[in-house]
């Protein structure tokens, strides 16, 4: 039976990816035209080069939409330093965690086709992730640790203890599982490397030996390199149909993300970034593998995000192809974690959907984007959201975090908005 079904959900790929319709340029206009300021806007200029001035950043690219319709993109800086080579906007970015959103959207086409739910257990698709343990201290007796106090190396004593509960595909999905949150669990796990000849398939059952870091479901940690990369595992088994080929078929192509990329060709590696200051080890990041990670091995450009976050406010469609229903669109982008989202459950205004933040009450949280407002960054900077009470969507790229970049480049925008 189960077979069967995934030969009828393979045919059922090969029929979606024939019948999309051609991707679109997205219409541009001016600010004016959708209620914004021209003026205004010019802002995220001065906001992008006071950070290439200060060497914080060494380039970026932006881009701005309002009501489907592109206002702002532009390219600052550069793209290759040693060489003074100006940044290009159709320059590639290593997106690191900023891979995440996508994983989310994956996990909601299986969810609204019925392939699984959210509250499976993640047993169900893969045993080995039967009977797991939490990593508790010794002293105090048993208590668990924050995901921020353990360092690889410096564990204190420890014990194992049984799960309460099993992990389910929701506690992958708004990092509420303890698995790979950094915790005590992370650091006593001595995990190798990702190899060459790693994928999902090969590398998944090591995360299945991984003691919890904390007890399913009690708060929130961060899992920066394991949690979706289990549901990107999940989404193979009951599709039939490898994570980057999946994504490529069903999402990528439909919405003209020609540049999106887990292995990037070689004939568009002289448009990757090369980032300026990164040491010889973090430079073979998205080096030669097979392992398409979803917790954060894309690489991009500030358009194809931008069809992204097009998609999302359009409620799940974009160029007239629907990925997404509405309501899975709003699911997704919906606090799904009733309080728990940041340390210790302290990040206010702010909630955590699948697999993307959300503003909740834009004053408590300090943002500047409005509420309801949702999205994800990754670690070397990038950063994308749609905001739909304002009607914006937007993207950032860069290559270097840089404190202050993200919220002026928010702020620009929404002191741009006239109506």
């Amino acid at each position: 039976m189960i077979e069967k079904k995934r030969l009828v959900i393979g045919v059922l790929l090969a029929a979606a990816a024939s019948a999309a319709l051609p991707a679109q340029e997205i219409p541009t206009a001016s600010p004016e035209d959708v209620g914004m300021s021209s003026e205004r806007l010019r802002e995220i200029d001065a906001v992008m080069k006071r950070h290439i001035d200060a060497g914080e950043i060494q380039g970026a690219v932006t881009a701005v939409a309002r009501r489907g319709k592109v206002v702002h993109f532009e390219a600052y800086g550069l793209m290759d330093v040693e060489r003074a080579r100006p940044m290009e906007k159709d320059a590639i970015f290593r997106m690191a965690s900023s891979s995440k959103p996508v994983l989310g959207v994956a996990a909601m086409m299986m969810i609204e086709e019925g392939l699984f739910d959210p509250a499976d257990e993640v047993a169900k698709y893969l045993p080995e992730f039967e009977n797991m343990r939490v990593a508790v201290l010794r002293e105090p007796a048993d208590e668990d640790t924050s995901p921020e106090f353990v360092v690889p190396g410096q564990e204190p004593q420890y014990r194992l203890v049984p799960a309460e509960r099993p992990i389910t595909i929701h506690d992958l999905l708004t990092h509420t599982a303890g698995l790979g949150s950094y915790g005590l669990g992370t650091a006593v796990a001595k995990l190798p490397d990702v190899g060459p000849d790693d994928t999902l398939a090969s590398r998944v059952p090591l995360y299945a030996a991984m003691a919890l870091d904390f007890q399913p479901g009690s708060r929130w940690g961060y899992s920066p390199r394991y949690g979706h990369d289990v549901v990107a595992r999940i989404i193979e088994i009951v599709s039939g149909v490898p994570y980057d080929e999946f994504l490529r078929e069903r999402i990528f192509e439909p919405l003209g993300m020609a540049d999106t990329h887990f292995f990037l060709p070689a004939e568009k590696e002289p448009r990757r970034v090369v980032i300026h200051g990164l040491d010889a080890k973090a430079k073979g990041w998205g080096g030669p593998s097979r392992y398409a990670s979803a917790s954060g091995g894309l690489s991009s450009t500030a358009e194809d995000f931008l069809r992204f976050e097009q998609m999302l406010a359009g409620g799940g469609s974009l160029f007239g192809n629907r990925l997404l229903s509405t309501e899975s669109v709003a699911r997704m982008a919906s606090d799904q974690v009733d309080g728990l989202y940041g340390r210790g459950g302290k990040q206010p205004g702010s909630g955590f959907g699948y697999a993307v933040s959300v503003v909740l009450d834009p004053v408590a949280a300090k943002s500047a984007r409005g509420k309801g407002a949702f999205g994800w960054g990754g670690a070397f900077g990038t950063v994308s959201w749609t905001d739909p009470a304002n009607g914006i969507t937007a993207v950032l790229m860069v290559q270097q975090g840089s404190k202050g970049l993200a919220s002026g480049f928010e702020s620009a925008i929404r002191d741009a908005i006239l109506d």
